[in-house]
């Protein structure tokens, strides 16, 4: 069985450009079950979302933790497929079949595997040349609120493709903005922290040592979120292995 618990912290941890509540709930996996128990989690989610409404709108995270998490959830088979639209949280600005796309990870690991339509599936157009047209675009294309947020953190603390310092912070007038990332592919688009912010509910997954101190940044640290935009995860559920809760004080 997990480990759960919430972290206690509450605080205001704030930039010249944003500010963030921290109440996260924790749990605390063996690696081997990190994909299960996020995949239930996100079961479970869906399930409350479609109960009082029509449709989840629900925003998917790259990576390889959530590649796991996705094929776990599409051969749970438990989930009614036809009412979640599909958006996603940052893309790298290859084209959609290029092995670094975000879209073609969730494609190979979930969207191929359950009873989709594709006008169900939102993905970022981060191939064309015009790349702040395409954020522009795409941040007309979600909706005010998303009902989840799927979110990785990276080594630095990044999440999404805000990485530390990003002038995507700045940002008060849309959505979703064309960045260059420290870390390549380079070029990307990504959702500015007013969406992670005003979605309903937050999931963020870490696994691995050396997420470790990140993790430990984004829960415990009095930094500032412009030095670990993964603290944006204000009440989020963060779901992670042993060795990623690694440098946590309280578990």
């Amino acid at each position: 069985m997990p480990w759960c618990a919430p972290t206690g912290a509450r605080g205001k941890h704030s930039s010249s450009r944003a500010s963030v509540v921290r109440e996260q709930q924790l749990i605390v996996v063996e690696s081997a079950n990190l994909a299960d128990s996020a995949a239930q989690r996100i079961v479970a989610i869906v399930d409350q979302i479609i109960a009082t409404q029509a449709r989840a709108n629900i925003a998917l995270a790259g990576g390889s933790t959530p590649r796991a998490v996705y094929r776990r959830w599409a051969e749970m088979d438990r989930t009614d497929w036809n009412r979640i639209e599909f958006f996603f949280g940052d893309e790298r600005c290859v084209a959609p079949d290029d092995p670094e796309s975000n879209y073609r990870m969730a494609r190979e690991s979930l969207f191929d595997l359950v009873p989709i339509s594709a006008q169900q599936v939102h993905r970022m157009p981060a191939e064309r040349r015009d790349r702040a047209a395409a954020a522009m675009e795409y941040g007309a294309q979600l909706p005010s609120r998303l009902d989840l947020i799927i979110l990785g953190i990276g080594e630095d603390g990044h999440t999404a493709s805000l990485f530390p310092g990003s002038p995507a912070f700045n940002e008060r007038e849309h959505k979703v903005v064309a960045v260059t990332a420290p870390k390549a592919p380079h070029e990307r688009l990504t959702v500015t922290p007013s969406v992670i912010l005003a979605a309903s509910r937050t999931l963020i997954l870490a696994a691995g040592s050396a997420k470790a101190k990140a993790v430990a940044q984004a829960l415990e640290s009095s930094s500032q979120v412009l030095d670990c935009p993964a603290q944006l995860a204000r009440k989020g559920l963060w779901i992670m292995d042993r060795a990623a809760a690694s440098g946590l004080r309280h578990t």
